[in-house]
């Protein structure tokens, strides 16, 4: 038929757990048709403009190769391509950014180089095909296999039915579930249904945590590059959020030592507080050009991306609204960023007691838009399937598993560490960044309670609202995508179904064994120190 396409497994979303499933199948000599919203591959890492969050032993372990390959590439590409210092160009563990937040942070132009370079023998050769500017529709179901899934072109409107035996989402949002009928969740359950200390005693569907519209900046001294006033900005200057009594826009925000504290911190480095304690910079927090790494001349500025508190949106969810609703708060996210730069340019505090830097300016080409805004917002919480084993608080927070450590799997596909990170929620407004230990990925958490065909690549896996606060971390979803890749391409060549293959140890154990060869931890070391 005209517009039906078959394969072996259809990957919808080209996020990073889209990109490795897909990566993990073609390896494995089986066909893949990739969708993809925009026209940038990689998601949390580029489109979303998000640098890596990771955990502190990732230089060695507690990751698939493959990301380790990525990192490698990423460290390599700044060293074979740009004019580094000799010392930069010699450091095993370069950070271009020399950011904060992670050990790698670089800009989202690289990362998205390197992902299409690990890509492109298994494009190049047709084994995967990339469907750019798609999103899932409508979807086809015979009881408890999904038939077909109906992609849409954003721009065109040119329809496509994608056909195959397995269907992987990797949307950000968990798009194909209610599209077929998969059972789900979204927003926070309640502490009847999980039993965790830090669940809500009701559930509610809408709370969910915010998104945020990533930007970039650099500043120029003496510049001026201020923006038109956005729509917007009169409200969110004086927005003041309903569980503090200071502005959004503002120095201060939720500590994560005590999420019912407020922390203050400081725009460029250097600043203090009222008694002269150094204070935090947020520039620097994010920050993916050092130019001091760099020959000098190359750079005018540091580069940082905006992803901090104060452009974290809130105030609805995106996520099972009417379109209508759904656009509006979309809108109003990229308002609050927008006015998050106005600020900054026009009536920030600075520490001579003006007001405002007009030399900060919104990197448009950094992000590859017109408006300098990330190509889609960083989504952190996406509907999540009913599966087969739910992750609760009680597997990783170490306040609750005490002196029982890390909660370890029979059916592990993965490692992963993270504080349970949940930002603020848009009913609620809750927040918490509980410690935990580190965790494995189980088997029955990525797979749906009935429907036999689908799997999910990213931050839709059998999570809990609060479980969702680690388990959605780059180094996570990677490996997530990873092994559900594998687990597809398994299941097509041993002619089992996923379900079998947990059910039947020999199963479980040959895939198991599969991914091991092919890079993929799966549980951490009994003599890790915590």
């Amino acid at each position: 038929m005209g517009n039906e396409r078959m394969t072996d497994v259809v990957v919808l979303g080209g996020g990073l757990g889209g990109c490795m499933a897909a990566l993990a199948a073609a390896k494995m000599g089986v066909r893949v048709i990739m969708t993809e919203e925009t026209d940038w591959l990689g998601g949390q890492l580029t489109s979303q403009a998000v640098p890596p969050d990771e955990h502190q032993w990732i230089e060695e372990f507690g990751c698939t190769e493959t990301y380790r390959e990525f990192r490698d590439r990423v460290r390599a590409y700044y060293q074979e391509n740009y004019p580094m210092t000799e010392e930069a160009k010699n450091n095993e563990l370069l950070n271009p950014g020399n950011g904060w937040v992670s050990r790698l942070c670089h800009e989202p132009k690289v990362a998205l180089r390197v992902i299409e370079d690990m890509l492109a023998p298994y494009v190049n050769s047709g084994r995967i095909t990339v469907m750019y500017h798609f999103q899932p529709t409508a979807a086809s179901v015979n009881e408890d296999q999904i038939e077909s899934v109906t992609v849409t072109n954003i721009n065109s409107g040119e329809e496509v039915v994608l056909r195959g035996a397995y269907f992987i989402d990797a949307t950000e949002c968990g798009d194909v579930l209610p599209l077929a009928g998969v059972e789900y969740v979204t927003g926070a359950e309640s502490r009847h249904e999980t039993g965790e200390p830090h669940a809500l005693e009701e559930a509610n569907p809408l709370d969910m945590q915010s998104i945020t519209h990533v930007f970039a900046l650099d500043y120029v001294e003496g510049g001026n590059f201020t923006i038109e006033k956005p729509e917007q900005y009169d409200f969110w200057r004086q927005f003041v959020p309903k569980h503090t009594n200071i502005p959004l826009l503002s120095w201060f925000a939720n500590d994560t030592d005590d999420a019912e504290k407020m922390k203050e911190f400081t725009l460029f480095p250097g600043g203090t507080d009222a008694s002269g304690r150094e204070l935090l910079s947020l520039w620097t927090y994010r920050r993916i050009i050092d130019p001091s790494l760099i020959e000098t001349g190359l750079y005018e500025s540091d580069i940082t991306l905006i992803n901090w508190p104060q452009n974290d949106y809130f105030l609805g969810s995106i996520i099972d609204v009417s379109e209508a609703e759904r656009q509006e708060h979309l809108a109003n996210a990229r308002q609050l960023s927008l006015s998050l730069v106005y600020w900054l340019q026009t009536e920030t505090p600075r520490p001579d007691g003006g007001k405002g830097y007009p030399g900060i300016r919104l990197r448009t080409d950094v992000l590859g838009t017109e408006d300098g805004l990330a190509k889609y917002p960083y989504i952190r919480e996406s509907r999540r399937i009913k599966a087969m084993y739910a992750i609760k608080e009680q597997d990783v927070s170490k306040e609750v598993r005490g002196e029982q450590g890390i909660c370890r799997y029979d059916d592990s596909v993965g490692v992963g560490s993270y504080h349970l990170d949940v930002h603020l929620t848009t009913v609620t407004n809750r927040t918490f960044y509980i410690p935990n230990y580190p965790y494995e990925i189980p088997l029955g958490a990525l797979l749906p309670i009935r429907v036999k065909n689908l799997l999910p690549a990213c931050k839709n896996i059998g999570t809990t609202q609060i479980t969702n606060g680690c388990y959605r971390l780059h180094p996570t979803e990677w490996n997530i995508g990873e092994s559900v890749g594998y687990l597809a391409a398994y299941a097509l060549q041993n002619q089992v179904t996923p379900r079998e293959v947990r059910a039947n140890t020999e199963h479980l154990r040959a895939y198991q064994a599969l991914i091991q060869r092919q890079g993929v931890q799966i549980h951490w070391p009994d003599d890790l120190v915590l």
